[in-house]
C-alpha cells in the first residue's frame, strides 16, 4: 500500500501539471478523465465516479453520492471547475468523508 504523502503529492503534482498545460475552463469530466489517466500512468489505482453506500438510522442509501476519484482506496478527490470555492463545497467533501466506510476501495 502506498503512503498517503506519496499519493497526495502525486495528485497535487499531476493536477498542477494539467492546469499549467490546459488552463482553466474545461468541464470537470474532462479534468477527471485526464487526472485519472495521469495517476494511473504513475502506477496508482484510481476509481472514477465510485458510488458510496452508507447507512443511517436503519436506512441504507445504495447510491448516497459519487466521488469523482478515489486514489489507492485512501484519498477522495472532488474536482471543481469553478472560479471560487463556496462553503458548500467543503461541506460536500466532509459529508463524503463522514459517510464513506473506513475503506472505500473494494
Amino acid at each position: 500500500m502506498k503512503q498517503l504523502d506519496d499519493i497526495t503529492g502525486a495528485i497535487i503534482d499531476a493536477s498542477m501539471k494539467i492546469h499549467m498545460e490546459l488552463g482553466s475552463g474545461l468541464l470537470e469530466s474532462v479534468y477527471e478523465a485526464i487526472l485519472a489517466r495521469s495517476l494511473e500512468r504513475r502506477g496508482f489505482r484510481v476509481e472514477r465516479q465510485k458510488s458510496i453506500t452508507f447507512e443511517y438510522d436503519g436506512m441504507i442509501f445504495e447510491e448516497g453520492f459519487r466521488t469523482d476519484l478515489i486514489v489507492e482506496g485512501q484519498v477522495v478527490v472532488e474536482l471543481k471547475s469553478i472560479e471560487k470555492l463556496a462553503p458548500v463545497h467543503s461541506k460536500q467533501l466532509l459529508t463524503y468523508l463522514r459517510c464513506a466506510p473506513s475503506r472505500t476501495a473494494s
